[in-house]
């Protein structure tokens, strides 16, 4: 019999050749893991302050008409300070449990799969409404700068679908950080001269500054649902805390995030009280929503054209947020989530213009989708916001009894204060909102589903 003789060298090669494909993959995957690691504290506050702050700072200064100007600077002074507390619950958790990528993560580790699942749903729901709300958004300012009643509205709601999805592609918030530039400067700027615009036209006015009809207290006329839509309207401009476990998911110093929400809480608080305030102030108790309709004709066109940058970035983002929740979720284990291959680009493409193309039709096919937003947004955001971060800190934060010491005692009552404010805005909040479609209704003035009519629009 003659000898046997192993080739060595020839299985060698074919286990290599076995394992390249699992070798290339993990290269490519810690490629991706690097790549979605670029996030600094600065691009994180830009990344907060573009999902956070876009034309709803303008809707301020109706809600300060609603419930008087002392009434108005505490919610909005109050509600900011709540909200910086409540993200840092919120940053707190994605420090000690580092799996967290999303909001849903967060939630399944108290309520298990079920509880991740549903709050999933509300995440990736009220993002996509959202996207719709700044086609709408767009629709309207491209009526008002262009302001030829002859186009049909439709084309200016698709123009708007599809500038959202382009700004949407960038997949890492860094990257997506440098146009938040731009659109902090835009809405600044949006801000700036709709005040000296309206602050003018009211010194001008007959009687001046002195014959706006201002009150530093509630309207004696005031109503329950008009008194807590402005409430939720002002807790509304503050929920930045859906999309943070997201963008801290890229940062590469996660203990940063503090310097963040300090930076965004501040700035946030300046803009909304100084903006309902002089607005307010300027205009008196007629002054619409968003404060840009207030003034005349020229500089509305004008400070519309401003704040066009604003509209559409900070309507991509949320698209963006929603695309990565989505490509992570399908994707956890593939290089397809870090968007750095052509089947990677492809899966990313496809899944933006899915959401956009679905937020696009919510918005035109509803006809009263802005009282659907307020709906969803009082059953989703006074979780995200409020009751969901005093869980965090009860069931995954707190060390001890709540009555272990004085913090403890301190940060339970603090904690129960904002479940409590969670749970009302949830109730109050959707109730305000549902009698506000049926007042739309009784009202006519819902409009057509996918109409061309600018003047529904208006």
């Amino acid at each position: 019999m003659p000898p046997h003789y192993e080739d060595s060298i020839s299985k060698a090669g074919s286990a290599d050749k076995v394992g390249a494909p699992e070798l290339e993959k993990t290269a490519t995957l810690e490629e991706g893991e690097a790549k979605f690691k670029k996030l600094g504290w600065k691009r994180l506050t830009i990344c907060l302050i573009v999902e956070a702050i876009a034309l709803g700072a303008l809707s301020v200064p109706a809600a300060f008409a609603a419930v008087g100007m002392v009434a108005g600077v505490i919610l909005s002074v109050g509600i900011g300070i709540l909200a910086i507390y409540t993200s840092y619950v919120v940053g707190q958790v994605k420090i000690k449990y580092p799996q967290v990528e999303h909001y849903s993560d967060a939630v399944g580790l108290m309520f298990g799969r079920v509880g991740m699942e549903v709050v999933g749903a509300m995440f990736t729901l009220h993002l996509i409404l959202l996207s719709a709300s700044h086609t709408l958004t767009g629709t309207i300012a491209w009526i008002r700068i262009v302001d030829n009643p002859t186009i049909c509205a439709l084309v200016w709601s698709v123009i708007s679908a599809i500038l959202l999805f382009l700004l949407a592609i960038p997949p890492t918030f860094a990257e997506f950080a440098i146009l938040g530039y731009i659109d902090f400067a835009s809405i600044i700027g949006a801000i700036g001269i709709t005040i000296i615009a309206t602050g003018i036209e009211a010194h001008d006015a007959p009687g001046g500054l002195a014959a706006v009809p201002w009150s530093a207290w509630p309207p004696e006329d005031i109503t329950f649902q008009s008194a807590f839509l402005a409430v939720t309207n002002i807790v509304f401009a503050y929920s930045f805390a859906i999309c943070q476990f997201s963008f801290m998911a890229e940062l590469h110093t996660p203990k940063d995030y503090v310097k963040s929400i300090w930076a965004l809480g501040i700035i946030e608080i300046i803009i909304y009280t100084v903006t309902g305030a002089l607005i307010y102030a300027f205009v008196g108790t007629d002054v619409a929503s968003p404060a840009l309709l207030s003034g005349s004709n020229m500089v509305t066109r004008v400070a519309f054209g401003i704040a066009l940058p604003v509209i559409f970035i900070s309507g991509s983002i949320n698209a963006t947020v929603v695309g990565r929740y989505l490509v992570g979720r399908f994707f956890k284990n593939s290089p397809i989530r870090y968007t750095n291959t052509k089947q990677g680009w492809a899966v990313w493409i496809f899944i933006l213009v899915a959401q956009i193309v679905l937020a696009w039709v919510i918005a035109e096919a509803i006809p009263f989708f802005s009282d659907l937003l307020g709906i969803t947004s009082a059953l989703f955001i006074s979780g995200f916001s409020f009751y969901f971060p005093a869980l965090f800190w009860f069931l995954l934060i707190k060390e001890g009894k709540w009555n272990a010491n004085a913090k403890n005692i301190g940060l339970s009552v603090l904690n129960a204060l904002c479940f409590i404010i969670g749970l009302t805005i949830l109730g109050c909040g959707t109730y305000a909102s549902v009698k506000d479609i049926v007042d739309s209704y009784a009202s006519g003035s819902v409009r057509t589903p996918f109409t061309c009519s600018q003047e529904a629009y208006a």
